[in-house]
């Protein structure tokens, strides 16, 4: 019986243990089944978002910096595409630096980016949307000092050969 008694103690600790544990993650699992409702779980992740408000004028204007008058063949090579863009960072330390670089690296990028798309692919919001994300990482990428966060299309127009 003396021989007996530690392994009796063992397997009660070791049922004990995965009884415990199984209790646990059984609760883990119902617990996010309750929340499983799309609607509910939407509410729950933006209870903590709060708007940021929104800048200023002049603040805008410390931040933005235009590139004008963008002339460049698109893909097909009968349509020409000219427009005006609006370049959004974060710090005004980032607007200075910008506006460097932007007619030796930000104006080959812009025009690199058009020459590679379509009339029927940037004549809609959809690909007018995709031009300014692709503008977005790209630009990113030479930017050494803050970042670029928004880019507007203030003037555009393809024109016909």
């Amino acid at each position: 019986m003396k021989k007996l008694l530690p392994w009796l103690v063992s397997l009660l600790l070791a049922i004990t243990l995965i009884a415990i544990a199984g209790i646990y993650f059984w609760s883990t699992l119902d617990k996010d089944d309750k929340n499983a409702d799309p609607d509910q779980k939407a509410k729950e992740s933006v209870e903590q978002v709060q708007a940021e408000p929104p800048m200023s004028a002049d603040e805008m204007l410390k931040v933005t910096s235009e590139l004008t008058d963008i002339k460049t063949n698109l893909s097909d090579l009968d349509h020409v595409a000219m427009l005006d863009l609006a370049f959004t960072l974060d710090t005004p330390d980032a607007k200075e630096e910008f506006d460097k670089i932007k007619t030796i690296k930000i104006q080959p990028i812009v025009i690199r980016a058009l020459s590679a798309m379509s009339p029927d692919e940037i004549i809609d919001a959809k690909g007018k949307d995709q031009l300014t994300a692709s503008l977005i990482n790209s630009i990113n990428a030479v930017l050494s000092e803050g970042k670029l966060t928004k880019v507007d299309i203030t003037n555009f127009m393809i024109a016909l050969i």
